[in-house]
């Protein structure tokens, strides 16, 4: 498992705890879920741009 599918992941999880307090009423609970859900997408960019970074470094090294 890539690090892009265990962010993935802990988005949904995140995403779950988040429907669960909003139906429960538990507004702490749906707070917590927003956060890690904001969390898990702001480490998936990092990963995206590290990818990418290394991607365009390798494709334009000097030889």
């Amino acid at each position: 498992m890539g690090l892009l599918e265990k962010w993935k992941m802990r988005e949904l999880k995140a995403k779950a705890k988040r429907r669960l307090g909003a139906t429960t009423g538990n507004r702490t609970l749906a707070a917590e879920g927003r956060t890690e859900e904001a969390e898990a997408r702001l480490l998936q960019t990092e990963t995206r741009i590290k990818e990418t970074a290394a991607e365009i470094r390798e494709k334009y090294a000097r030889r």
